[in-house]
């Protein structure tokens, strides 16, 4: 299953959210959607009060590496 499109233009932590969201639709059962639903919200929550810009584009691009690697599983 490919990742979805559009991933280069995730800039910000709200729209990786929404992103990783969507990715998790995709994801073929229930459970295994609940799962990294659940995942993602607590990530996002851990990482809430992060404000180095730097630090924050290396959340992203982990973030949407690790998606990829789910979505070809």
């Amino acid at each position: 299953m490919a990742p979805l499109p559009n991933a280069e233009l995730v800039q910000n932590s709200l729209q990786l959210y929404r992103y990783l969201l969507r990715c998790c639709k995709q994801l073929p059962e229930e459970n295994i959607r609940q799962h990294y639903r659940h995942a993602v919200r607590q990530s996002f929550k851990v990482h809430a009060d992060e404000d180095n810009p730097e630090r924050i584009q290396q959340i992203i691009k982990r973030a949407i590496e690790d998606a990829d690697w789910v979505m070809s599983k």
